[in-house]
């Protein structure tokens, strides 16, 4: 079908849904205010940060469950229940440990933390690599459709992958032929640290170490870190097929080193990276070690998860979801915080999830049934959304679409969204509608390069073929009524360089909810007109993800 002729058929069809719906629920339903008390109680000190099965877990649940009961909503968890449990590995890296680099007859020890940050997501009390060979992979990408493969059948076996961060087009000039091969600045799967890791388990490596590089990452060294050598998988039947024995991250500079010491240019391979004729570099001489204890501990998390039943289409399904958790309890930082209580990130969210279902309940029955969901660990790799996922794997072909509230901005009313993701689906139609009504406008993410659209918990339902719209205020700055779009930059800069996943991600009543109260108005107008329509969105043409949602076509008929 032709992209234009589909747009316009989905556009007709919704506009049934608006006439429906009318204006039942205002604006006004949906309350800066009760998002701001909120998201305080989410971020204030008795929840410790949110960590998954932190001292923090039960009083987050407990919340959020007295909050859907209060609304009236219905429990969609396991067995009837609010919850569903997701079982959990949680990984410590322990201090102490040796790593050592090897190249041009020399010795280098290099720091956790400074140097590297090094992880084992297998069950194994001590991870012991004595001399591996270090291999450069350049982007580490097998994209076939793409006529990419930077692996040229190299035996990975025994052996440390070096790779770099994002796309191959990502540093790519105009006259180069990898240009716009992989979206140019807008990045791609493909260039996210998740597929880099997965690509190197289908390749047999020991372990992977990705050169960081701020502006290929979209953040700085210290988010890096911020996990102080913990991390978090899933319960898996074979941990040792799926995951590497050692993965992580190694500062550029050192890389730089390398290279040199193994008698290479690093900048120069890296330009070679970018071309499709690049063939994996065996570092001459160059070995890497490594001698840690990793702490080990099994721990049952939970999804919260609620409904109103559709009133005519209950199988047919609209999804309202953000991530409860936090970072927890960290290192010291200089005024001697110890707790990072994730307010904006993603207490608001929840906020908003929670506000989302107020304003349902405020307004007729919906024709089709509305999720909502607040994941666990997210910030541990989108697992809580992720184990979802799998197990619902068959509702997902009737999953009309998923609303996703991650990083509201609390910096006050603005002329428009940035939206991360634009130009994916077809959602957009019905959201540009919604924000004319409220004389707002819909503005492209203007750092596409940063991957934020595979960042988030959406990403575990559209690489499956569900179309997702991210509410992601950290996307680029707002036009705000009060200072215009460089007070919106200001904004997200300041948050970005201090906050992210810091101690000071706090709830502070200099800050301004009614910005995340208007985008919430939307994402509950664009959701509410859908389900009150027989619409089905679709991805647009390009996109990696039509052809999964087309596979499933016939069961939405």
């Amino acid at each position: 079908m032709n992209a234009t002729f589909a747009t316009l058929t989905f556009t007709l069809t919704l506009f049934t849904g608006i006439l429906f719906a009318g204006m039942a629920a205002d604006a006004q339903d949906i309350s800066a205010q009760r998002l701001s008390d909120m998201t305080r109680e989410l971020a204030s000190e008795p929840y410790a940060g949110r960590g998954p099965g932190g001292p923090g877990e039960t009083m987050t649940v407990d919340f959020i469950i007295r909050e859907f009961t209060a609304l009236g909503l219905e429990p969609a968890g396991d067995d009837g229940g609010w919850t569903q449990a997701v079982p959990l590995w949680r990984y410590q890296t322990q201090a102490g440990g040796t790593y050592t680099l090897s190249a041009g007859g020399k010795l280098k020890a290099l720091h956790e933390q400074t140097d590297l940050r090094i992880e084992t997501q297998r069950p194994v009390a001590r991870v012991a690599i004595r001399a591996a060979p270090i291999v450069f992979v350049g982007y580490g990408v097998t994209a076939r459709e793409r006529g990419w493969d930077d692996f040229k059948g190299m035996d990975l076996k025994g052996k440390i992958a070096l790779v770099l961060i994002n796309d191959p087009d990502f540093e790519a000039g105009p006259g180069d032929p990898v240009a716009g091969k992989f979206g140019g600045r807008a990045a791609t799967f493909y260039g996210r640290w998740v597929y880099k890791y997965e690509e190197a388990v289908r390749r047999g490596a020991l372990g992977m170490l990705i050169i960081h590089e701020t502006a290929g990452a979209a953040y700085g060294w210290s988010t890096v870190v911020a996990s102080n050598g913990e991390s978090y998988d899933v319960v898996r039947k074979a941990p040792a097929k799926d995951k590497l024995l050692l993965q992580g991250w190694i500062q550029r500079d050192l890389t730089v080193e390398l290279f040199r010491a193994a008698g290479l240019d690093f900048e120069a391979e890296k330009a070679r990276a970018r071309t499709a004729a690049f063939r994996p570099v065996v570092l001459k001489g160059a070995t890497f070690s490594a001698d840690y204890q990793n702490r080990f501990t099994k721990l049952n998390s939970q999804n919260v998860l609620a409904k109103i039943p559709g009133a005519s289409r209950p199988n047919e399904t609209i999804l309202y979801a953000a991530h409860w958790d936090a970072y927890g309890i960290g290192p010291a930082d200089a005024s001697g915080a110890v707790i990072r209580p994730g307010a904006i990130d993603d207490a608001v969210g929840v906020a908003g999830v929670i506000e989302t279902a107020r304003a349902f309940k405020a307004a007729p029955p919906p024709t089709r049934t509305i999720l909502f969901a607040a994941w666990t660990a997210e910030e541990r790799g989108l697992l809580g959304s992720e184990y979802y996922a799998q197990a619902h794997e068959s509702e997902l072909a009737r999953m009309v679409a998923n609303y996703t509230f991650d990083v509201l901005q609390v910096s006050g009313p603005a002329r428009d969204l940035v939206l991360v993701g634009a130009g994916q689906n077809e959602l957009e139609v019905s959201l540009v509608a919604v924000a004319a009504r409220h004389a707002r406008t819909i503005t492209p993410d203007p750092k596409p390069e940063r991957a934020l659209f595979y960042r988030a918990d959406h990403f575990s339902v559209a690489k499956r073929g569900v179309p997702t719209i991210l509410f992601m205020g950290m996307s680029g700055g707002a036009d705000l009524i009060q200072g215009g779009r460089a007070a919106g930059e200001a904004w997200v800069e300041a948050y970005t360089a201090r906050c992210y996943h810091q101690t000071c991600d706090r709830w502070d009543e200099s800050q301004n909810y009614q910005g995340a109260a208007d985008d919430v108005t939307l994402a509950f107008e664009a959701g509410r007109d859908l389900a009150n329509s027989t619409a089905w969105p679709d991805w647009n043409a390009g996109s990696e993800f039509k052809p999964i949602r087309a596979r499933t076509a016939a069961q939405r008929k």
